[in-house]
């Protein structure tokens, strides 16, 4: 155990962990894919797959919908690596892992267009290549589909009539 020196004055410690936490909470909320960001039901999901539009910028093959169902979020997604493809669980859970990072890192700008414009977005990333890529090209790779996701947004909020 150790020793905290409790505070001579309650209210100062208080106010500056709360700035600090204040502060800590702005920084890393740009870069997060929080549980609530994961395309996890199992209904959109299966919508997603039986009939939601698709393309391919390999090694990905790209499944998204526009305003899917009951989501809570305006951005959602998943990642997926085929089991037949990597016999190896530790294969395929290294590559989903590199593709959320970097999905993680370059969602913003798409994020922050469904934001302005009201729309909804689903996405499920399934990697179809052969062997385990490198960072650089999984970077790349999730640039163009980012780039290509946001051009296939309307530009603007449609302004309802009151």
């Amino acid at each position: 155990m150790y020793n905290q020196q409790p505070c001579k004055v309650a209210a100062p410690c208080k106010a500056v962990s709360f700035v600090i936490l204040q502060q800590n909470r702005a920084i890393r909320q740009g870069f997060t894919l929080a549980k609530h960001e994961r395309l996890k039901s199992r209904k959109l999901l299966e919508q997603l797959f039986r009939q939601a539009p698709t393309f391919f910028v390999y090694p990905y093959k790209v499944y998204y919908q526009q305003d899917a169902g009951a989501q809570a979020e305006p951005l959602q997604a998943a990642f997926g690596v085929s089991a037949r493809t990597f016999k190896k669980a530790a294969d395929r859970n290294r590559i989903k892992r590199l593709t959320r990072e970097v999905y993680r890192l370059q969602k913003n700008p798409l994020q922050q267009k469904l934001a302005s414009t009201g729309k909804k977005l689903a996405v499920f990333f399934l990697y179809t290549g052969k062997e385990v890529p490198e960072f650089d090209i999984v970077k790349e790779k999730m640039q163009a589909i980012l780039a290509q996701l946001e051009n296939k947004l309307p530009a603007q909020r449609e302004q309802i009539d009151k």
